[in-house]
């Protein structure tokens, strides 16, 4: 260990918060209030959009509605390699995870204020560039305040990883009830999450964190700087002049935006992985674990395509197609928005229980995957029966979208800790924290396609979408667990 990171561990109280570092507390309840403004806002953002301006909403077309969604998750992955670069060379986490937290937050206050569209995507901008900052950065100052040979870090993880579900849980059940009597409302709890959040990182960070986070680990020479910012303000200047032209001539619509994004979805990964594997950096047994990774990666988008579609499609199907009268309570459509981290939080330690307890026995990285693929395609299967046995005129009991949601979970379970894993085992050593922000843009890619494939949803074309992108991820587990052992061969020793 160096001493800076020496240095760094030591300027943390390291007993304080569950026996752990106190500086848990601070990045804790950062993460928790951060994540409970984003899936708070997440929970009604789809349906203020489509719903009436006479009901608060902005009126748009439902499908235009599902495709902003989609986009909106894509940019938000996307933003974290912008954020980890501004990390590593200019301010450092710590000032990353304030400065994110402080978008996030007027990104809110914006749509808290009832106005136009404008506003809504101005909240928009200020969301992702937010998220990007703070999300991948507080989960780095988390490792900071560990040494690297602490039995406590997984555990530490753990504890973080559960501040981030319970965020998750309990926002759409409060902000949810908010939208029965506005929109803004919700939003405004939102901003007032962010708030709280900050206040604590504020307030604690110094006591607690000590110098965690406040290291620039690969800075810029004072050489670099001039022609670093110089070449952002010209790409600033760039899109700044692309979107003045290119949306009075009509260049830039909505449909081509999306279309761009698509590309960028697909297009940044695919450099990604042609820069590390032509890359004289990479040893050959390195090259041949990244050729084992392409399809777990594909299994991925696959997979996130299909759990991502819990806050557009099926919170669309919870707002019209389900009975919200349940055992003569009133259910709100963005309380669905729940289940996720609820069944995450319920399931996860009985997930690590079994795989320990299968030791060897349990299956292959890619077997994991394909079980990934496989629940994710029938949690989709599951939610065409109740078209298929009463038709689509009826509203159908919610426990349909309960059982869809929580077999996803159970694929989730299987693919993403699990790649988290893999991801750090299978990336080459000069690459391995670009390896990491390339398992992140899985998610940015399926959003991306997602952006696409909303489209083709509709309640004529409810039995058929569900059945061929179900389809299709069943058919993908079958051939991805055929293809297992070869996969596992082109690991090297990796299991």
């Amino acid at each position: 260990m160096s001493d800076d990171r020496q240095r760094i561990v030591d300027s943390v109280p390291q007993k304080g918060f569950f026996g752990h570092p106190k500086g848990l507390f601070t990045l804790f309840f950062t993460e928790f209030w951060e994540r409970f403004s984003y899936y708070g806002m997440r929970a009604i953002l789809v349906y203020y959009m489509y719903y009436e301006v006479s009901k608060g909403g902005l009126g748009l077309d439902q499908t235009t509605a599902l495709s902003i969604m989609s986009i909106y998750g894509s940019l938000v992955y996307m933003s974290g390699i912008i954020g980890g670069w501004f990390a590593d060379r200019i301010f450092g986490t710590s000032k990353a995870v304030f400065y994110g937290g402080v978008l996030i937050m007027l990104g809110h206050i914006a749509l808290a204020i009832p106005g136009s569209i404008a506003l809504f995507f101005v909240s928009m901008v200020l969301i992702v560039l937010g998220t990007g900052l703070l999300k991948p950065n507080v989960s780095s100052v988390v490792g900071d305040i560990y040494s690297e040979n602490d039995n406590r870090r997984d555990s530490g993880f753990s504890i973080f990883y559960m501040g981030i579900n319970l965020g998750a849980f309990i926002s759409p059940l409060i902000v949810g009830q908010m939208m029965n009597y506005s929109f803004h409302l919700g939003f405004s709890i939102a901003a007032i999450g962010m708030f709280i959040g900050l206040v604590v990182f504020v307030a604690t960070k110094k006591k607690y964190l000590g110098l965690a986070g406040t290291q620039v680990p690969n800075p810029l020479a004072p050489n670099e700087r001039k022609k670093v910012f110089t070449r952002i303000g010209i790409g600033v200047l760039l899109v700044a002049i692309l979107i003045a032209v290119g949306i009075p001539t009509g260049f830039l619509t909505f449909d081509s935006f999306v279309l761009i994004v698509g590309f960028l979805g697909i297009g940044i990964p695919i450099v990604y992985f042609t820069v590390m594997y032509r890359s004289e950096k990479t040893t050959d047994v390195e090259r041949s674990r990244l050729i084992a990774y392409i399809p777990l990666f594909i299994a991925a988008v696959m997979f996130w395509a299909i759990q991502e579609q819990g806050s557009t499609i099926l919170a669309n199907y919870a707002d019209t197609r389900t009975n919200l009268e349940f055992f003569g309570f009133t259910l709100s459509p963005a309380w669905f928005q729940s289940l996720n981290p609820l069944f995450i939080i319920t399931l996860a330690p009985v997930f690590a229980w079994m795989w320990m307890k299968l030791g060897n026995r349990q299956p292959t990285i890619p077997q994991k995957f394909s079980l990934a693929l496989l629940f994710a395609g029938l949690s989709f299967l599951v939610i065409l029966l109740p078209a298929y046995f009463g038709g689509t005129d009826s509203l159908v009991s919610p426990m349909w979208l309960v059982l869809s949601y929580f077999i996803v979970v159970l694929g989730e379970l299987c693919l993403s800790p699990v790649g988290l894993s893999a991801t750090t085992k299978l990336a080459p050593a000069a690459f391995s924290a670009q390896t990491m922000s390339l398992w992140f843009l899985a998610s940015a890619a399926a959003q991306a396609i997602n952006a696409q494939v909303v489209k083709f949803y509709s309640v004529d074309t409810e039995m058929l979408y569900f059945g061929i992108i179900g389809g299709v991820s069943i058919l993908l587990s079958i051939v991805l667990f055929m293809l297992a052992p070869k996969i596992q061969g082109f690991m090297k020793g990796i299991k």
